[in-house]
């Protein structure tokens, strides 16, 4: 163990341990993108479907009433003529009709981007319908508004929190989804991802530490607890990835690729909760650390408590922030449910309800159990991460000490 903190301090092992992992996570991602893919929107023969880009250059004729329910909704059609900005067909105009209802509402205006769906049986038949408003470009505009609020504010920080949030998005999108879609445990594909991004997004924040340790070690704990709990209450309450609204899509895709449909659930339980557990687990480890920093007398059950009573502060908050986030996800739902007064037992018996109280405790326990772990953990890593570092600099001054020093043989024949 001495020997391995002893290499810690090295900032060419740390960097060689950074390289090397970020070597790993490359080959990872590269390998799960690489192979071929079962496409279930695959075109055949002549015939294709796509989505591009059209701007509306003239309405021919409408006609459109207002919504006696909705303000600022209208109803009927619109007969247009469409430039298409992208693809086979770019810049052609076609003619379009739009229909308006409650549901699907694209009120199109002269100059209005729009996506549109071309569908073609062979070359001379070719069918154009409108999807839905262009919106990438103020999707982008809302990122990078973040983003540079998140500089301005966080400066050096804030900026190594935009890449640590880049590449938590990447390792869902580029390696967790994919390891799910062929046929992977989705709890070890869970785990595996929680476990990179959790390194990542504090190593980056707060560099080789002990604060950035404790919170690696105790937050992976936690996170690991959290889907245990899961996994556990689902086979209790008989709840699984079959039981939610998307089960029969995914089990025909699941026909096809191996797929296991009945781990989902749980995996995202533990993607659900990492961000507040994670939250957690940097708090109380920064408050230790600051107690430690000020007072270095301290034993570990001062610096256990003095966590603990951070912990405590946040447990509630954290659990509540689970809570919520789970309730308005599935708020639409829950109106419909409170609409037609659904009875007491059908209610707290029904999927989705069993579903959403499954997600806010397993995650809230999840919380609640990684606050003793990250004090605990805390508490004993950073005095003797301190001592090691300690002697680490004191044998290096009884290295420099111990040198000879260099005498020069001009002078030395001088002086003789």
């Amino acid at each position: 163990m001495n020997v391995f903190w002893s290499k810690m301090a090295q900032p060419r092992f740390r960097t060689g341990v950074f390289i090397a992992l970020l070597i790993i996570f490359a080959a990872s991602v590269y390998q799960f993108n690489r192979m071929n893919e079962f496409t279930f929107n695959e075109q055949l023969g002549s015939g294709y479907e796509r989505y591009e880009k059209a701007r509306v250059v003239e309405i021919t004729k409408e006609q459109l009433e207002k919504d006696p329910h909705i303000e600022g909704l209208y109803r009927g059609t619109q007969e247009l003529k469409l430039k298409i900005l992208s693809g086979e067909h770019k810049g052609e105009v076609m003619p379009v009709t739009n229909y308006l209802s409650t549901m699907f509402n694209v009120h199109a205006k002269v100059g209005t981007k729009l996506v549109v769906n071309i569908a073609t049986a062979d070359a001379s038949h070719i069918n154009v319908t409108i999807y839905n408003y262009y919106r990438a470009p103020y999707l982008y505009g809302m990122i990078a508004i973040f983003l540079a609020i998140l500089w301005a504010i966080g400066g050096k920080k804030g900026l190594k929190s935009a890449v640590a949030l880049l590449f938590t998005f990447s390792s869902i999108v580029f390696l967790f989804l994919p390891m799910l879609y062929r046929g992977y445990s989705p709890m070890l594909a869970a785990i595996i991802v929680v476990t990179t991004t959790i390194i990542a997004t504090l190593l980056l924040l707060d560099g080789w530490s002990s604060k950035s340790l404790s919170a690696i070690i105790g937050t992976m704990i936690g996170v690991i607890l959290a889907g245990g709990v899961a996994v556990l209450a689902g086979h209790l309450l008989h709840i699984s990835g079959f039981n939610t609204n998307d089960s029969e899509t995914l089990l025909i895709i699941a026909d096809n690729t191996g797929m296991k449909v009945e781990g989902l659930l749980f995996a995202g339980v533990i993607i659900a909760a990492l961000g507040a557990i994670m939250d957690l687990g940097i708090s109380i480890a920064s408050a230790v650390h600051e107690v430690y920093t000020t007072n270095r007398e301290l034993g570990p059950r001062a610096l256990f408590l003095a966590g603990m009573n951070v912990g405590r502060d946040m447990m509630g908050t954290m659990a509540t922030t689970l809570i919520l986030a789970f309730t308005g996800s599935s708020l639409m739902s829950l109106l419909v449910l409170y609409a037609y007064k659904v009875p007491y037992d059908q209610l707290v018996n029904m999927n989705l309800v069993t579903i959403e109280v499954l997600q806010g405790m397993t995650g809230s326990i999840g919380v609640i159990l990684t606050a003793p772990i990250v004090a605990f953990v805390s508490s004993r890593l950073m005095p003797y991460y301190d001592r090691m570092m300690a002697r680490k600099a004191v044998s290096t001054v009884e290295i420099e000490q111990s040198r000879p020093v260099p005498v020069d043989s001009e002078k030395a024949a001088v002086s003789q």
